[in-house]
């Protein structure tokens, strides 16, 4: 129940018992059955006119009066009274409102049928503008909404619309708060909830984002090998610049592989020492 409706019905509950009190009086009084009845039906009277008179405006909203259906004023929060049945009160919310943006299928710039709905948050910002320049605001706004989210959907791409979902959010607020800003509305913001594609196509960019993700991953590998064989070659130079360097990495590589006795080391020696020590061993038995 509205404020104001509190208010309406304690005067006329007021009235009325005044009346009842007052036509109980003239009975006492021994007065006429007429006046008796005169007085409950003032009561009432006064109670229904001055039930419609006084209104309560509430902080979150606005009241437009209209004398006689001519725009008079616009009432701020507080106790207001009209004029009975001359006036009439128009409110007007004005704190912050969500209006649902319904499933809309639009076609991008490359041909792919998209679904997309979403939210709109608006205020109102013109009571007088937002009463007396659109019948249904609310609806205005909501099919205004509609009908540029196709549109923007339709300048764009699907991967722009994909990836760039910020950027048609803004376009679209931007858009429709030039329209709305002439009703006396003001456009927060708007919200893409979903965006729906085909499901062959999501069969398609999921095998597309496979190809990628292996892709990456083998270029990766390579430039991994590539790395490993740079410094395996750097690592083969130095050791071949210094005499001794090869043979003190052999013997950390024997001393690496531990005490354990399972362990079998097998070192490779060149042939040309092979010969080299039977040609001496020969020598010697001469």
């Amino acid at each position: 129940m509205r404020p104001s409706a509190a208010v309406s019905a304690l005067l006329f509950f007021v009235c009325f018992v005044s009346g009842v009190a007052g036509a109980l009086a003239l009975h006492l009084l021994d007065a006429s059955p007429v006046l008796a009845v005169a007085a409950v039906l003032s009561g009432a009277v006064i109670g229904a006119l001055l039930a419609a008179s006084v209104k309560v405006v509430a902080q979150w909203e606005r009241m437009l009066v209209l004398r006689l259906g001519k725009f008079v004023a616009v009432a701020e929060p507080g106790l207001r009274v009209l004029i009975p049945i001359i006036d009439t009160a128009m409110f007007v919310e004005m704190r912050v409102q969500t209006v649902p943006i319904a499933q809309q299928q639009a076609i991008t710039k490359d041909n792919v049928p998209v679904v997309v709905n979403g939210v709109i948050f608006f205020k109102v910002v013109n009571a007088e503008s937002a009463a007396l320049k659109v019948q249904d605001y609310r609806a205005a706004i909501w099919r205004l909404a509609q009908a540029t989210l196709r549109d923007v959907a339709g300048r764009l791409s699907l991967d722009e619309l994909l990836s760039h979902q910020e950027r048609l959010e803004h376009e679209i607020a931007q858009n429709v708060e030039a329209q709305a800003h002439a009703w006396g509305l003001e456009v927060d913001g708007i919200k893409l909830e979903d965006i729906s594609v085909p499901e062959e196509l999501k069969k398609m960019m999921s095998r597309q984002a496979s190809s990628e993700r292996e892709k990456r991953a083998t270029i990766i590998k390579a430039d991994g090998d590539r790395q490993a064989a740079a410094a395996l070659a750097e690592a083969a130079a130095t050791m071949a610049a210094s005499p001794g360097a090869m043979q003190l990495r052999t013997l950390q590589t024997i001393d690496g592989l531990g005490p354990s006795a399972s362990n079998t080391v097998v070192l490779a020696l060149p042939m040309d020492v092979i010969d080299a020590m039977r040609a001496f061993t020969d020598r010697g038995k001469i």
